[in-house]
């Protein structure tokens, strides 16, 4: 069996729905995974940040809004009376759900039932259109396997078992259609995924069931070697390993989200990125293997800050680094590059919200510096220990650039390198000129 995700683009027009079974066999066994209508998130975001501030007219305003392009939406997609009559109850129910909210006290847990509603509303709009037409296909509930425990991590074993008796329910069903994103937290309320949402999803549900692979379809065909909104010429990867495909996506790949692959490879699940736009288009395979001896990409993580503590204490000094951590660990600010040396450590960090309360207490420990506007570009491939060379090429490639930090060795799969944000083009072009052209 397999497990497709299709994202807001591709689900973005009635057009584009109707042409999901151009790349969906309904001969093949397979969960289709799918996130809302493009646009329909941050529109229900917006209402309920307007029921959050007590604004109940312009919450009812943006309901009536989303639901006009909804009416629209459904009298294009559906081409039988019956079929659109399906649709109108659908939209009845979810856009009375929505105004219900101004008669409740509002906090974050109506919130994430409110932004539960997209996923809710493109499945079964999908699910009625496939009826429509005569496909045969079965909805299954998210909310009914999807679960998350009291640290927002997803319980691959309850989905595996609330999942699998439902598949099991309908041997001779081939297509099944599910939510991405949303889930119960360990309360049982509605809650969502958070970090890579319907990828995370896909990813989850193809290691509960021990799927055959995990296909994302976007709008782009597959991981290329380099930004290609700001470098000529890039090319997509025909194949990548688990390790390289996150350290891309965690420094900016915006195709995937770094934590979403986790579960596909700790259960040996294949991944492959692919293009809606494009089927033929190989795409990226990412599996636990990958081609030895090559530099795969080059990607770049925008909005970093950079800080360097210096203190004679250091020397010869143990715990010190560990007093260091805690501070940041306290402020819940994870770290993304680190550099030492005898007298100095440097980190950098992209989220600054307790950034003036975490130098306060830095400077218990020595001089504080802080360089703001920076960027990291990490270099992908295979840079183990027997490797030689690769290193003095990227350098090569970047002499005429100052250098904030270098980190090299921390891992098998990269080189990254801090710059002012200023330099970010012209480092990735030398990089693309020098390692792939």
């Amino acid at each position: 069996m397999k497990v497709l995700k299709f994202g807001g683009t591709s689900v973005g027009s009635p057009d584009r729905i109707k042409k999901l079974l151009d790349i969906i066999n309904p001969k093949d066994r397979q969960i289709v995974v799918l996130s809302a209508v493009s646009g329909t998130t941050n529109s229900l975001l917006e209402i309920s940040q307007a029921y959050l501030a007590g604004d109940k007219q312009k919450a009812s305003e943006l309901i009536k809004l989303l639901n006009g392009k909804y009416e629209i939406f459904i009298k294009e997609l559906f081409t039988s009376e019956e079929g659109y009559e399906h649709g109108k109850d659908l939209m009845d129910y979810h856009f009375n759900l929505l105004a219900s909210f101004a008669n409740e006290h509002f906090t974050s847990i109506e919130e994430k039932v409110i932004l539960a509603q997209g996923e809710l509303i493109s499945t079964t709009l999908y699910h009625i259109y496939l009826n429509e037409i005569g496909v045969k296909s079965v909805l299954l509930p998210a909310l009914d396997f999807m679960r998350i425990d009291e640290d927002n991590e997803p319980v691959i074993p309850f989905i595996t078992e609330h999942l699998q008796p439902l598949l099991d329910k309908y041997p001779e069903n081939t297509l099944f259609i599910t939510q991405g994103y949303i889930c119960r937290n360990s309360f049982g309320e509605i809650d969502n995924l958070r970090r890579g949402g319907s990828d995370y999803t896909a990813s989850l549900i193809g290691a509960a069931i021990g799927a055959e692979e995990v296909q994302i379809w976007t709008d782009i065909d597959g991981m290329h070697n380099n930004d290609p909104r700001i470098v000529k010429g890039t090319k997509p990867i025909a194949i990548l390993s688990f390790d390289e495909a996150a350290e891309l996506a965690y420094f900016g790949a915006k195709i995937l989200h770094p934590q979403s692959v986790f579960p596909a490879q700790k259960y040996k699940v294949p991944v492959r990125l692919l293009n809606t736009m494009e089927p033929q288009a190989p795409g990226t395979l990412i599996t636990n293997e990958s081609e030895r001896g090559k530099i795969k990409s080059i990607a770049a993580k925008d909005g970093i800050t950079a800080i360097k503590i210096q203190s004679s204490r250091m020397l010869l000094a143990y715990g010190f680094l560990r007093r260091v951590f805690e501070v940041f660990e306290r402020y819940k600010t994870p770290i993304d590059m680190i550099t030492t040396s005898e007298v100095a450590v440097s980190v950098t960090i992209d989220d600054t919200q307790h950034l003036e309360e975490i130098m306060k207490e830095l400077t218990a420990f020595g001089t504080v510096e802080v360089d703001y506007n920076q960027t990291i570009v990490c270099v992908v491939g295979d840079f183990g220990a027997e490797k030689h060379g690769f290193a003095a090429r990227v350098l090569e490639a970047i002499k005429h650039i100052p250098l904030r930090m270098i980190s090299y060795g921390g891992s098998n799969y990269n080189i990254s390198i801090l710059i002012n944000d200023t330099d970010k083009v012209e480092v990735l072009r030398s990089l693309h000129n020098r390692l792939f052209e």
